[in-house]
């Protein structure tokens, strides 16, 4: 058992006690011979006292030594212990959200056993829906994002700085072979684009890093050139920011700790700001939102003038849009796959009742953009399908609960999978005052739908929606219970006396 957990479980003893004792932190305090701030860091898991301090404190709360300095927890607290103990809580980036491990204490220590049960009961959750490491560090990051909005400033001006650095042109996006230079000369990288298409273990991955004294990054030639400049871009992100703990493959085989997902996230976000300079795309979208009619063709061009791919752009819309202008968003990105229609990037700062982990065993709704975009590359065929992605817009109105937001995305097949499909779409929830910075938002053109979370949560019948995946199971089972209840109801009331 690590010093950390061993000072945690201490210090939750120790404030147990003295709770159940009725003595205050002063009180405590001064009993012991202490000062209060020292106590407090002891209840907190940052101190472990000397040997004759404990002997003092055990006396004042009528505990024995022993009792005190034990690590075994009681039977009702095991949950506790284990979850205290997990990989997981040590890796939690505590920091990163202005807490610390030993905040739990708090929490844990008003209410041992109950908190223990309330951590069974995730860890069991956690089990039935096959929730990973990977997962939970991975929802940390995005919960970090989404409180700061999703813009760093610090990695903009790192992205600004090295372009100084570099006498890259600030009126124009980098192109790839300047970026290839830099990370040649500057960086001593050897850069192969054979090895991974050669072999056919290898062939799926993007790029892999190879670290050492000359270091090798191996590319994947089948992607776009886009795609290979930004493999570059993040590359050099990794050693602009110094970062070291990170992904030696894209996509990644493994998430090991916080860090290396904050890094490589941290890397992703300097290639972005670098390929889609801030002042550049700021503008641009400026004038795209000042628009009375809504222009998909506006959106294809921004690809082709920073030559990037529609992730890369609408993950950027991500970055700055709440910064600059002021107005929630969401980001999704879905594929399918022979297994369907899966989600695999959000972003949620609408705080809207988006698609979510609830459809890992459901199917989402259809209706929703990312979804249909989908299906009309399935429909086409990849034989029929140009090298120009699809690109719509569409205004979404919730069934029941008449929240409505404006989405636009892309959606085209993968490089690398081409029986893949691939969509992007970011979305703003409409308020009285949206159409002051959107103005195309009143576009008669753009259709209006009305959608749902998932088809099994969905009152709609096939005649009202006709690109339903499934039977409405979970709102079938909302009747037959609420029908159950109203018989037992009208029952009890017959034979009542």
């Amino acid at each position: 058992m690590n010093t950390d957990l061993v000072n945690i479980i201490f210090g939750m003893k120790v404030r147990q006690a003295r709770l159940e004792a009725n003595l205050t932190l002063s009180e405590f305090a001064q009993r012991c011979e202490l000062s209060p701030s020292y106590i407090t860091e002891i209840e907190k898991g940052r101190k472990y006292p000397k040997t004759d301090k404990i002997l003092k404190m055990a006396e004042v709360l009528g505990k024995s030594y022993d009792e005190l300095v034990s690590i075994k927890l009681a039977p009702s607290l095991k949950h506790l212990e284990n979850m205290l103990s997990s990989p997981l809580l040590q890796q939690f980036p505590f920091e990163a959200f202005d807490l610390e491990a030993g905040s739990l204490v708090n929490l844990f220590t008003r209410a041992p056993a109950k908190a223990s049960a309330l951590l069974h009961t995730i860890l069991e959750i956690g089990r039935q829906y096959d929730m990973k490491q990977e997962h939970f560090l991975r929802a940390a990051l995005r919960s970090y994002q989404e409180i700061h909005e999703n813009y760093f400033q610090e990695l903009e001006d790192a992205a600004v700085q090295f372009g100084r650095r570099y006498q890259l042109n600030a009126d124009t996006p980098p192109d790839e072979s300047r970026l290839e230079a830099i990370i040649r000369q500057d960086f001593g990288y050897q850069l192969d684009a054979s090895r991974l298409v050669s072999n056919q273990a290898l062939a799926h991955y993007r790029s892999v890093f190879i670290g050492g004294r000359t270091p090798k990054l191996l590319l994947n030639s089948d992607l776009h050139e886009n795609q290979i400049k930004f493999i570059l871009a993040r590359e050099l992100g990794y050693q602009f920011l110094e970062l070291k703990e990170r992904a030696s493959t894209s996509a990644p085989d493994q998430v090991d700790s916080f860090e290396q997902v904050l890094n490589d996230f941290k890397a992703s976000y300097f290639a972005g700001a670098l390929l889609i300079p801030r002042a550049l795309i700021l503008a641009d979208l400026q004038e795209i939102f000042h628009l009375n009619t809504w222009s998909p063709y506006r959106l294809l061009n921004l690809l082709q003038k920073y030559d990037v791919t529609p992730e890369m752009l609408l993950y950027r819309f991500s970055e700055l849009i709440p910064q600059f202008f002021g107005i929630r968003m969401h980001f999704h990105r879905f594929h399918r796959t022979t297994t369907g229609y899966v989600m695999v990037k959000q972003l949620n700062m609408n705080r809207l009742m988006l698609p979510s982990g609830i459809a890992l065993h459901e199917h989402h709704c259809r209706r929703w953009l990312a979804i249909r975009l989908l299906r009309e590359i399935e429909e086409a065929g990849p034989d029929n399908f140009s090298d120009t992605p699809l690109v719509d817009a569409q205004i979404s109105e919730f069934f029941g609960t008449k929240d409505r937001f404006l989405s636009f995305g892309f959606a085209r097949p993968l490089s690398l999978s081409p029986n893949v499909g691939s969509s992007v779409v970011v979305g703003f929830q409409i308020t009285p005052d949206l159409g002051q910075t959107i103005r195309f938002i009143d576009d008669p053109s753009i259709p209006a739908v009305i959608i749902n979370e998932t088809c099994e949560r969905c009152p709609l019948t096939y005649e009202q929606c006709k690109v339903r995946g499934a039977e409405p199971v979970s709102i079938n089972a909302e009747r037959r219970m609420s029908e159950r209840k109203n018989a037992l109801a009208q029952l009890m009331a017959e034979l009542k006396e």
